[in-house]
């Protein structure tokens, strides 16, 4: 597999640093809980990424994104819990994460035994700074924290599950602050159905992956 780097040198040496929390759930995504999401504007992309499984890095996630770019992602650690009361509660997760242009895994060298594919059907909204608020739809770029809300159907090889995740990238002293404004904004009014995403849902991708038989 040929790689190139597909960023500037600086941004590949130094990688883009987010702060996000995801909740993983078992199951199709219900339409009540769409409809709860498509109060922001969002765009919706379907791809499908390829997860090293083993050999099993702690705190390292690997993937092939889209068939477009490797993409490896360093855990940093905690800060702490997002804790909306009622609402919804999460661990926060720092990394780090460098990508460089590459093609899809040939066939030959696409061993589930260590690489599972995954379809996604992803609907993202945008959230920015607007007269020292966050609000939806704020263009990304430029040096403003940026935040970015996204609710995944996820199709593994055996059953469906789905996603909500928030990413905040921009200035490292404001990315807590981004995406606690954020997840303020969305989960207010709360989940349809009195659902309250917790702690025992809350995990990365490469997390919930480790955790999965075969």
């Amino acid at each position: 597999m040929t790689i190139a780097a597909a960023q500037p040198e600086s941004l590949v040496t130094q990688g883009v640093r987010s702060l996000e929390v995801r909740w993983i759930f078992p199951g199709p995504l219900d339409d009540a809980v769409a409809a709860w999401f498509s109060r922001f504007p969002a765009r919706v992309e379907s791809r499908e990424d390829t997860y090293l499984v083993y050999p099993r890095s702690r705190g390292l996630s690997v993937k092939i994104r889209g068939g477009r770019a490797l993409e490896v992602k360093a855990y940093r650690g905690s800060p702490g819990s997002l804790d909306l009361a009622g609402r919804a509660r999460g661990r926060l997760e720092s990394w780090q994460k460098w990508s460089y242009a590459c093609g899809p895994l040939s066939e030959d060298r696409r061993d589930p035994a260590f690489w599972r594919p995954v379809r996604k059907t992803r609907r993202l909204a945008q959230f920015g700074l607007a007269g020292g608020q966050i609000v939806a739809g704020a263009p990304e770029g430029g040096q403003e924290p940026h935040c970015q809300a996204e609710l995944t159907e996820i199709r593994p090889p055996d059953q469906d599950w789905w996603s909500l995740g928030l990413e905040a990238t921009g200035p490292a002293d404001l990315l807590r602050s981004t995406l606690e404004a954020t997840a303020t904004l969305v989960f207010a009014p709360a989940m349809p159905g009195g659902m309250q995403p917790g702690l025992a849902e809350c995990r990365s991708y490469a997390e919930w992956l480790s955790e999965r038989p075969g």
